[in-house]
């Protein structure tokens, strides 16, 4: 088909998200905003606020684009914000920074007429973090607008997995997918094994949508060892698991290895455990006992916020990266430490398999004293100065390839 030159990428998470660290989801928005300011075509971005949406050209988009990144501060927040509701004030400054950067504006029953004016005919409203995604925006892109629809899947985890979830987010999550199998003109997923869990669920309701499987990009941060905070890093050999504290995280086994490791290891030969990632929901057990473990600030280490090139840092030097997870969308910070060549320990899971195949050491998370096993191993080996080799992680180049092909 004939390629589509003016693209129009929803904002609306990234701007959710000022002032706290990104997620994986979060990332995979911000890869897409800087790739499409620097491509030679037009684009634009677009934000829902609490009193209408925002459009963004490319010079507004850059501006947002380099204070989501901390290379500018966000400004102050507008007299206006008073009535954006419940948002905190670091929310408030970045929609005051999106209208102050803003090429149009409108109420939310003007989106449309909004599309018609700044849009030509047949453009792609690229949807890749899941918020905005209501059959307001939808309606106003594919029939107001003449455009296109398309957005990616991450994974289906709150449909296959719902213990993970509040009852609201997963039936929240079906109807968003639902929205995605009746309109979207392209579906992007970030694996064979997140399309097959999609496509499961959509072929119950009707027509499956055009799809292209786009493997994620990992960016390698320069390692900012100045960055790392007082005690870190720790005394080797030291694991590393970044990660956001939520059930389906599993730092539960890692505590349980530590707090035995701790019985059977002298001090010395005590390995240290860094858990890089901030404090999630319906985890009050775990945090209940990290909070009261004596392994705490001693072979258990805990720091939210850090920067890239601090964990960057971190992996340098670490015996290995731990994962054990139950189940995972993608799993970007598995990959980029396999891509720094730290071994890794993880669930065997389809996902893993498919993106990097052979290369970490695969252990069920039914066997816990496999992982100590492994762990042990591992911490040996870094003493000894062996270390795994580098793997070649896939690029946002052949991600972005493949897909802007089809929008």
């Amino acid at each position: 088909m004939t390629e589509i030159q003016t693209r129009l990428l929803d904002l609306t998470r990234l701007a959710s998200r000022a002032g706290r660290g990104l997620t994986g989801v979060d990332r995979v928005e911000l890869a897409y905003l800087n790739e499409l300011i620097h491509r030679d075509d037009p684009a634009f971005g677009l934000l829902r606020s609490r009193i209408g949406f925002l459009l963004l050209d490319k010079t507004g988009m850059e501006g947002f684009a380099r204070r989501v990144e901390g290379k500018l501060p966000w400004g102050q927040a507008s007299r206006l914000s008073k009535v954006f509701g419940k948002l905190d004030e670091m929310q408030r400054r970045a929609i005051s920074d999106a209208r102050r950067l803003a090429v149009g504006r409108t109420h939310r029953r003007g989106l449309g007429r909004l599309l018609r004016r700044k849009m030509p005919k047949g453009f792609a409203y690229l949807n890749v973090g899941h918020s905005n995604l209501n059959d307001t925006v939808i309606s106003a892109v594919k029939h107001a607008g003449k455009g296109r629809f398309v957005a990616m899947v991450h994974d289906t985890i709150p449909l296959d997995h719902p213990q993970y979830q509040t009852p609201a987010s997963a039936a929240r999550f079906k109807q968003m997918l639902k929205r995605v199998r009746a309109h979207a003109d392209l579906v992007i997923y970030n694996s064979s094994a997140t399309r097959r869990d999609a496509e499961r669920h959509m072929q119950a309701w009707g027509a499956l949508p055009q799809a292209v499987v786009a493997h994620l990009g990992v960016e390698m941060a320069e390692p900012a060892p100045e960055d790392l905070p007082n005690g870190l890093p720790p005394e080797e050999p030291y694991f590393v698991c970044v990660s956001t504290l939520e059930p389906r995280k599993n730092h539960a086994l890692l505590l349980d290895i530590w707090e035995r490791l701790a019985k059977l290891n002298p001090p010395q030969d005590m390995p240290h455990l860094v858990i890089c990632g901030a404090r999630g929901w319906m985890n009050e057990e775990l945090l209940f006992r990290m909070d009261r473990s004596a392994l705490m600030g001693e072979y258990l280490h805990e720091h939210e916020g850090l920067s890239d090139g601090a964990i960057a840092a971190l992996l340098e030097r670490a015996a290995g990266a731990l994962y054990p997870s139950f189940v995972e969308g993608y799993g970007l910070p598995m990959i980029e430490a396999a891509a720094r060549g730290v071994p890794v320990i993880c669930e065997d899971l389809p996902v893993y398999r498919e993106v990097l195949q052979d290369i970490p050491v695969y252990a069920s998370l039914k066997d816990s004293y496999l992982w100590q096993r492994r762990i042990t191993v591992l911490a040996s080996d870094r003493q000894a100065g062996r270390k795994a080799d580098p793997f070649d992680p896939p690029s946002w180049s052949q991600h972005f390839n493949k897909v802007f092909r089809l929008t």
